[in-house]
């Protein structure tokens, strides 16, 4: 079939993108879903970080390529051998898939799926087929999704079913900020009732494990961020105090505002200072958790002294350390009882010929999640 989607074919030019036009809007080729495989009607699809970095080049895709990763369908035709979903399902795909086999699934990791993995680093789906093309070309598949589409193929071992009682534009943040955000705080992190937490880097992903330290019964929640909205909306969802990154004297402020550090911090910028920023200011004893995503090749410099003389716990996040299958529906029931703002981080709603001007918007920091709706 015959789709409008939005083609990445050249990563790194330059700002503004409204002019550059990384994201060109085209009519592709989408084979049938294969076996195993669904197709969907893409209904809204959140403009991620990770988007983001795709088009800049910091971190390198296979081209062309349609980005999209976090997103919310409508199942129109099932393949040969679905059984799990059926035409007419609402469904949120996950963008790291599960095998259901390998070492990591087997373990209770699927955000870690090492098949999985590998496809979405080669720009495929589950499996290593590619669906889309033009002329004879091949074009990749972001996270084996590819949300910037009217439709898309994705694999059945990428879903998970949700029932219809959420709009559209804040369903489709659970695959990938609400879950990362949220997951780095109650899954990945060792949070108590009565814990003081630090979040470095307020937005989807930031703000979402703000609020997940509030549902988790932290005390103190400390909001860390560049960007003078993003800090007053902190506050507004549950934040006790704020800080500006900017500030020369920020370390020693929270310091002394936490008699000594937090004693969890999250930093969700993707990007090593902030990193550096987040165990700096974590208590002796405390929980540093890296949930940003950053280039490969950059580094962190910390103390291995600080490390083992003050017991100090450096962990990675990946996709919040999630269950997709059992944090998604579980993620969305929190937000349906109140626990969760996530209404509050879909800050605007594009057209397919928008996300230029949409990720303009991004680098400016002057939105929280420009969600592209069909």
């Amino acid at each position: 079939m015959k789709i409008k989607a939005a083609v990445l074919r050249q990563c790194g030019l330059p700002l503004p993108y409204r002019d550059s036009k990384p994201l060109s809007i085209e009519t592709v080729e989408l084979d049938p879903p294969g076996s195993y495989e669904v197709l969907i009607e893409i209904k809204a699809a959140g403009l991620c970080h990770s988007d983001l970095v795709a088009i800049d080049g910091e971190r390198a895709k296979p081209m062309p390529i349609v980005l999209g990763h976090e997103a919310v369908g409508v199942i129109a035709e099932c393949g040969e051998g679905v059984s799990r979903f059926e035409v007419g399902d609402i469904v949120v795909p996950s963008f790291v898939a599960s095998c259901g086999k390998c070492r990591m699934c087997t373990t209770g990791r699927p955000s870690l799926c090492m098949p999985a993995s590998e496809a979405n680093a080669a720009g495929l789906l589950f499996g290593g087929h590619s669906r889309l093309h033009q002329n004879g070309e091949r074009i990749f598949h972001h996270s084996g999704v590819a949300a910037f589409a009217e439709y898309a193929v994705v694999s059945e071992h990428s879903l998970v079913k949700i029932e219809n009682d959420i709009q559209f534009k804040h369903a489709a943040l659970f695959g990938c900020g609400v879950m990362t955000g949220v997951g780095a705080v109650l899954n990945t992190s060792p949070l108590k009732v009565g814990d003081s937490v630090a979040v470095i880097g307020l937005g989807g992903v930031g703000l979402s494990a703000l609020m997940a330290a509030k549902a988790g019964g932290a005390s103190h929640i400390l909001g860390i961020d560049i960007n003078a909205s993003k800090l007053e909306r902190a506050l507004e969802i549950g934040a006790t105090a704020v800080f500006n990154a900017k500030d020369a004297d920020i370390i020693k402020k929270v310091m002394s505002a936490t008699n000594g550090g937090v004693d969890v911090a999250i930093e969700a910028a993707g990007v090593p200072g902030a990193l550096e920023l987040a165990f700096a200011i974590t208590a002796v004893s405390g929980s540093t958790v890296a949930a940003g995503l950053p280039n490969p090749k950059r580094e962190i410099k910390i103390s291995h002294f600080t490390l083992v003389a003050q017991e100090r716990k450096l962990l990675g996040s990946y996709m919040g350390s999630c269950v997709p299958s059992r944090d998604i529906p579980l993620f969305m029931n929190m937000f349906k009882s109140g626990k969760f703002a996530i209404d509050k981080l879909a800050s605007n709603t594009v057209k397919l010929d928008e996300l230029n001007e949409a990720f303009d918007m991004m680098v400016e920091g002057s939105m929280l999640r420009n969600v592209l709706v069909f």
